[in-house]
């Protein structure tokens, strides 16, 4: 299998509250909900009476606040949370977030990022040649040091500049003595959304899950290329560049966000359910049951089986305690993760000619050991079917997905995937069924998705990892429209 991936591409969680008392609880019920999203270091940031206060470490949530005092300490009228997944390489203490940076002139200086800079190297290598000096490895820090070295003469001016100097995928938050700012780049690639609490003050976070979570209300999804900003004034809605296009992941709504979560007005589960339908449409098959691979993959279960009539049943059972294996940094955790966290259900699948809703297939490692565990059980067949394109490409903009080394279907024909992962067939969703299943209502490219990772169509430059890509693909044939076999 691929080798560990290289780089610090993430895909995190962000949960912000201002101006309300209980700031650091309601943000710590609020990374919870978010706890899918990144599992590897969590952090909070605390506004208090005596200045920005931190608590971070490795691990989940409840694995760095294990002490109430931890949490107690933080509590203000402001705070800023992070939930992370880092890469092989990144997973030190320093690159956990929140940043904090603490600055005598102008005050403390928080700082969270979701996604990935494509521009990161070449601007980290220009800072440094002008004297910057970097706490972290990580790509969120180059942000800071260009809000620094703005000639702008507040805050909110510096951080337009910086940001207008930052390409890529990003979602962006920041807590200051006195305000709390988000930023989304100008895709709209990664989610973020506002809300307001019962009790007072504002909520940004990466999801409506986490807003429903703490009982506020949703006020709307920050704009491609949109600015926040929450302080004494209350809330304002700005932007700091109005070259926009919307192109948010299609992976959200495939695999990473909670299917309770909408994003820009599409509930995630009801996109799934017609990604699944979709499917059946497409990609037929004379079965006896549906089965769908715990638990990201239901909702398109569910929906294949509506539409094709083939009874729905539990075939798969995962246990709670195990971690996302998408999201595991090396090759061997993702294996074994997969053996610790499913099983068959055997009276279930014995003699049955299964279909198989997964919702992705990226390594295949995941794909193999669960088609192992129904032939295990005794399924007389196994027809896998994938509720997304294959993913022949890489991802720039925040999936830990930066080479085609690592993606099974960049390297091998649908006809070879079917006979490596040994099922009797095997069959993914089309990129217009994809882009019709998520129904978005935009006059965008691509109904306002980001697709590339399925037809190598990046929505920008990919800047300091154009030359890599082009010398993979210059060395691999792939047919983009190949779905089945």
């Amino acid at each position: 299998m691929p080798d560990a991936v290289n780089g610090l591409n993430e895909e995190c969680g962000l949960f912000g509250v201002w101006n309300n008392p209980a700031a650091a609880d309601i943000t710590y019920l609020g990374l919870h909900t978010l706890q899918h999203r990144g599992q590897e270091g969590a952090g909070i940031v605390g506004l208090t009476g005596a200045g920005m206060l931190r608590h971070r470490g490795l691990g989940l949530l409840a694995e760095v606040f294990t002490k109430p005092d931890q949490l107690a300490s933080l509590q203000g009228r402001a705070a800023l949370g992070h939930v992370r997944y880092s890469t092989a390489g990144g997973r030190v203490l320093e690159n956990i977030q929140p940043l904090l940076f603490r600055f005598t002139t102008t005050g403390d200086v928080a700082l969270a990022h979701n996604g990935n800079l494509t521009n990161a190297r070449s601007l980290r290598a220009q800072l440094e040649r002008e004297g910057a000096i970097f706490q972290s490895t990580s790509d969120t820090e180059v942000l800071m040091h260009l809000i620094r070295r703005s000639d702008k003469t507040n805050f909110v001016d510096q951080l337009k500049e910086a940001l207008n100097q930052v390409h890529g995928g990003f979602a962006f938050m920041l807590l200051t003595e006195h305000g709390l700012y988000a930023a989304s780049d100008p895709n709209g690639f990664r989610p973020l959304v506002v809300g307001t609490l019962p009790d007072g003050g504002t909520v940004v976070c990466s999801e409506t899950a986490a807003l429903n979570a703490v009982g506020a209300t949703f006020v709307q999804d920050v704009a491609p290329g949109g600015l926040v900003v929450v302080d004494r004034n209350g809330l304002r809605i700005d932007h700091y560049t109005t070259k926009t296009e919307l192109a948010v992941c299609s992976m959200e709504y495939v695999y990473f966000a909670r299917p309770d979560s909408e994003i820009h007005g599409v509930n995630v589960h009801q996109a799934r359910v017609r990604m699944g339908k979709r499917l059946a449409a497409e990609q037929p098959v004379d079965a006896d049951i549906v089965c769908g691979v715990p638990n990201s993959s239901l909702s398109a279960a569910m929906g294949y089986a509506q539409a094709s009539g083939i009874p729905y049943e539990m075939g798969l059972v995962k246990s709670q305690y195990v971690a996302r294996t998408f999201i595991q940094p090396t090759q061997e955790l993702r294996e074994r993760s997969v053996r610790m966290k499913l099983s068959a259900i055997r009276p279930v699948v014995a003699g049955k000619r299964v279909v198989l809703v997964d919702d992705s297939l990226v390594r295949g490692t995941t794909a193999l050991q669960i088609v192992k565990l129904l032939r295990d059980a005794g399924a007389a067949a196994v027809h896998l079917r994938i509720s997304s394109p294959p993913l022949r490409f890489p991802c720039f903009y925040g999936i830990d997905i930066q080479s085609t080394h690592e993606l099974m279907a960049a390297n091998h024909s649908v006809a070879d995937m079917r006979q490596i992962l040994h099922v009797d067939s095997l069959g993914f969703l089309s990129v217009d069924g994809l882009e019709r299943s998520v129904g978005l209502t935009t006059a965008a490219p691509h109904h306002g998705l980001c697709v590339a990772y399925f037809t190598g169509e990046y929505p920008t430059p990919l800047d300091d990892y154009a030359a890599t890509l082009q010398d993979e693909l210059s060395q691999l044939n792939i047919k983009v429209a190949e779905v089945s076999a």
